[in-house]
């Protein structure tokens, strides 16, 4: 169902771009308003708007909330809600809602792809080649063998489980990290993160989010880890002390990173720009047409739904 064609379309605010065909799609049912365009106004539509479409990086900051008295639904392209105060929402019966089961695939994908990248040097060895240092004599640091390694990954949800099942054909001893331990898995469970980084020779971040999970890699967690431990986050930036990491690799003190979130993005360290041994993605760990296309429709799946009275999917 689509709302009601012979009244006014409601307004939706649009926190972050979407492709072109959702884009199209939400105008057929919605008067369509983008934040990102220039010449903006909150203030000149805010009497209209009832629903936002957005990112999980980008989320729903509480000015703009505040500022809608009509706001009814926050759709959420992600699965990330730390870039939402869900407190507020729920204190303002605004609904909030995500797009689960959609992304794992693509960031576990993504995850086993920085390991691998980082512990082969793979973006080194690709710009040593096209800067025409493969020649007779020339040589590249080894690398680190993959097969067999010891990697313990924070958060054993579905992304992280999909890791671990990835994991499982390269012969890993793989353990985690969590709030808890599961009784429906072989891996060995560590109590804490410093104890998980204690054992394994790469830590893959797959948390949540959040206060609870706030610089849970810290200093003692990258000296656990030591000179020759990789860190793989396709979480959150949050969940690391950046200052600490970038310390421990200018340092020495880490062996190399493969990072896909940082704590003030689109804005990276300078220091981590030149080093060698760290791998940097963009935020994009969901970023296939397949995936990206799903999740989109699902945001708009749930604006629909929510408006027609139906049953939503990934409701916070």
């Amino acid at each position: 169902m689509t709302p009601d064609a012979s009244a006014a379309k409601p307004g939706l605010l649009l926190l972050d771009r979407f492709n072109q065909t959702t884009e199209n799609r939400f105008a057929e049912s919605f008067d369509v308003h983008r934040s990102y365009e220039p010449g903006f106004s909150l203030e000149k539509y805010a009497a209209d708007i009832v629903a936002i479409a957005t990112s999980g990086a980008k989320g729903a900051p509480n000015e703009v909330v505040e500022h809608l008295p009509r706001l009814r639904i926050v759709s959420i392209r992600g699965v990330g809600t730390d870039a939402v105060d869900l407190q507020l929402t729920h204190r303002h019966g605004i609904v909030v809602t995500t797009t689960p089961n959609l992304l794992t695939d693509d960031v576990a994908d993504l995850a086993l792809a920085l390991l691998l990248a980082c512990a082969r040097r793979l973006c080194q060895a690709d710009r040593f080649v096209r800067a025409g240092g493969w020649k007779p004599g020339s040589a590249l640091p080894l690398g680190r063998k993959v097969t067999g390694m010891r990697v313990g990954i924070v958060g054993l949800g579905r992304v992280g489980r999909a890791i671990a099942r990835r994991l499982e054909a390269f012969r890993a001893t793989i353990r985690y990290s969590d709030i808890q331990a599961f009784e429906d898995v072989p891996y060995a469970f560590a109590p804490t993160v410093l104890a998980l980084a204690q054992g394994c020779d790469a830590l893959i971040l797959a948390a949540s989010g959040g206060p609870a999970s706030f610089r849970i890699v810290d200093r003692a967690v990258l000296g656990a880890l030591g000179p020759q431990g990789l860190l793989i986050n396709v979480a959150r930036g949050s969940l690391v002390d950046e200052q600490a990491l970038v310390e421990a690799l200018v340092e020495h003190r880490l062996g190399g990173a493969g990072l896909d979130v940082f704590v003030d993005e689109p804005n990276v360290p300078s220091a981590l720009l030149g080093l060698d041994r760290v791998v940097l993605q963009p935020h994009r760990a969901s970023a296939t047409e397949d995936t990206r296309q799903a999740m989109e429709t699902l945001v708009l799946d749930n604006l629909l739904a929510h408006f027609a009275g139906e049953p939503l999917v990934g409701v916070v």
